[in-house]
């Protein structure tokens, strides 16, 4: 049997963590994968950390941020030391960069979003070797110094891309096993020279000692990237493990469309013994869902590291998870 989490002492100095964006509130889904990120730091001896992916600054806000830490407080995740927001930490990004750039592995791309999908379109029938379906095509990858010169002074500014060499990386999840990926010439900086998030988590993942990885299955397919990043910087490589999605009825990932979705809505305005029994109903349902609750049991929030000794992550049932069902069960 694959153990994904075991009890042990707690560790301060090496983490688990959640790494929300702050553009909106957390729903259930991401809650669920809260819950289970902390269950198995807890599990495992760690320490565990909260950092806020906010390097997009026009959609993320300090008002969502507040909300996301109230609502995991609310449900017993409780972080070890200080918040960490991606927007700090721009001299760290710079500086893996330029290590990168002075290996060779950067290159400028003056291409836009449009001009891509435009000729990944057009090749789409097209024999393409192995390269995964959407990658970039390397239409700037070998440009000449004329070239980009030319494409910079008719006011085009260029993101930059990791020249990749269509590296074949291989990662073992701790839930979907063995998974392997062609990386593809990932940006790393924005044209407004804003870090990407691939270049970001890898750099912070290291930083922040993080030794293990629980975060949704939408994020699997990034896996190799961020791999192979950690191998050219020389970075520790974490543990992995992807929890499936909550998923409305119509099979995609759980959003606001599909209903009440987040803490603030299914609890409403209940307040005094009813709002914490719903807070107890949210947090048992969540749990119950994770495999770590039986399924006439409850558990309170403040009592949640207590489940951690039950942590089996590495057991779960890989289909998603319906929020209809969910739903059905907080009543």
């Amino acid at each position: 049997m694959r153990r994904a989490c075991r009890a042990a002492g707690h560790n301060a100095h090496v983490n688990g963590r959640f790494a929300p964006s702050p553009t909106g509130p957390l729903h259930l889904g991401n809650l669920r994968t809260a819950i289970a990120a902390y269950l198995a730091a807890r599990a495992s001896g760690l320490g565990f950390v909260v950092r806020m992916e906010d390097l997009d600054q026009v959609t993320s806000s300090v008002t969502h941020e507040e909300r996301q830490l109230a609502d995991l407080a609310a449900l017993g995740v409780h972080p070890d030391g200080p918040m960490v927001r991606q927007s700090e930490r721009g001299d760290r990004y710079r500086a893996a960069l330029d290590r990168l750039e002075a290996a060779g592995l950067v290159y400028p791309c003056f291409c836009t979003r449009r001009e891509i999908r435009a000729e990944i379109d057009a090749a789409a029938a097209a024999p393409h070797g192995l390269r995964p379906d959407g990658a970039y095509p390397g239409t700037c990858r070998d440009l000449g110094p004329d070239e980009r010169a030319a494409r910079a002074a008719a006011g085009r500014r260029p993101a930059l891309r990791l020249r990749a060499g269509g590296a074949h990386v291989s990662v073992v999840d701790l839930l979907a096993g063995a998974t392997a990926g062609l990386v593809d010439d990932v940006v790393l900086a924005r044209s407004d020279g804003v870090a990407a998030y691939n270049l970001a988590v890898v750099v912070d993942d290291a930083a922040q000692q993080i030794s293990q990885v629980v975060r949704g299955d939408d994020l699997l397919s990034s896996t190799p990237r961020q791999v192979l990043l950690q191998r050219l910087l020389g970075l520790p490589t974490p543990t992995y493990l992807h929890v499936p999605l909550v998923v409305g009825a119509d099979g995609a990932r759980l959003a606001k469309r599909h209903g009440a979705v987040t803490l603030a809505e299914v609890v409403g305005a209940r307040t005094g013994a009813a709002r914490r029994d719903r807070l107890v109903a949210v947090c048992s349902t969540l749990c119950r869902s994770l495999g770590v609750l039986g399924a006439d049991e409850r558990v309170a929030p403040e009592d949640l590291a207590g489940l951690a000794a039950r942590c089996d992550l590495a057991n779960l049932d890989r289909a998603p998870v319906r929020w209809n069902d969910l739903a059905a069960a907080l009543g």
